[in-house]
């Protein structure tokens, strides 16, 4: 009696089928609680400020930037939505119900598979950029890049019912017990998530950035050589230097982060079908859900255009100011 006493379950009222109350010391849930939560802010503001830039400033509506725009669109909602339930979802009971549970499950798919779409489209479109600028402005337009992302977010609504159909079909089906919320899909389609949004995606993006930084390096270094070639001093190569190791380290960024953000994921999900409520998973997830606040950081924040806008936006000057300073 006295083991029974000591366990809180959620609903004491169903004692064989509650499930324990997630038991953390304060410190640890306070700094978790803080911690997790600054991300969530932190997510949400740097999206924000590029949705607004973007869609604000008609000088900002090219292709690139509405990808980004979409790409901003759906980190937001992942800062917005999936960071503070899943801080709920492992901190305490869920007293939502498993329709709730199921939806949160759907939207979480729904979101990831949108965000890792939405860089597989900038990638590409970097690709074409670079590799191919004369061919650039008729291949890609801001009309063919909004069907691009209405695309996406219709091919990953489809993808995301599929993963999530069993919950969706019947809600609750993969708690075992009242008062949580397990993340779980079966194996073939964490099969097909796995190839889908991770092996080929990873694929993709290391093959097109690879191009672009060969391609980048052989521009730079032919410019080198014209300069060379026109100008007895060779003040030139230093530059195509930097160039070069601009390029390779923006680029190992790029892969960097995405690796690690997804990789102990889809590790961890090969071996593990449920995300339990374990310390590593909560760990995972989190590292999952923090590549939505490193993105803005990456694609946005090393553009000059984006750091204008953001200046003008906290500074609130005129509109004739926003395009003299946007234009130069």
């Amino acid at each position: 009696m006295e083991m029974q006493d000591e366990i809180e379950l959620c609903f004491p009222q169903l004692l064989n089928s509650s499930c324990r109350k997630p038991k953390l010391h304060w410190t640890k849930a306070v700094l978790l609680n803080i911690l997790m939560s600054c991300l969530s802010l932190t997510t949400v503001a740097l999206n924000l400020l590029v949705i607004i830039s973007v869609s604000h400033f008609r000088q900002l509506h090219t292709p690139t930037n509405i990808f980004l725009l979409s790409l901003a669109v759906s980190d937001f909602l992942v800062g917005l939505l999936l960071m503070p339930f899943e801080i709920l979802r492992n901190t305490a009971c869920w007293l939502l119900g498993d329709i709730a549970c199921s939806l949160y499950l759907f939207v979480v798919s729904l979101l990831l598979c949108v965000s890792n779409g939405n860089i597989v489209l900038i990638s590409v479109d970097r690709y074409l950029a670079i590799c191919y600028p004369l061919n650039y402005s008729t291949r890609i337009t801001t009309a063919k890049a909004k069907r691009y992302i209405f695309l996406c977010w219709f091919l990953s609504s489809l993808s995301s019912v599929f993963y999530v159909r069993d919950q969706l079909i019947q809600p609750g089906k993969s708690n075992s017990c009242f008062g949580g919320c397990e993340l779980a899909i079966d194996y073939v389609a964490g099969i097909v998530d796995l190839i889908l949004n991770f092996i080929f995606s990873v694929t993709l993006i290391v093959v097109l950035y690879t191009q672009v930084f060969v391609v980048a390096v052989s521009q730079a270094r032919a410019m080198c050589s014209r300069v060379t070639a026109t100008s007895p001093q060779h003040s030139a190569k230093p530059k195509a230097k930097r160039s070069e190791l601009k390029a390779a380290r923006t680029l190992g960024i790029l892969v960097f982060v995405y690796l690690l953000c997804f990789c102990p994921y889809y590790g961890y999900s090969l071996v593990q079908v449920k995300i339990t409520s374990s310390s590593f998973a909560f760990f995972v997830v989190f590292l999952f859900f923090s590549n939505s606040c490193f993105n803005p950081v990456i694609y946005a924040l090393f553009y000059r255009w984006f750091r204008k806008a953001i200046k003008l936006i906290l500074t609130l000057p005129t509109y004739e100011y926003l395009i003299l300073h946007l234009s130069s």
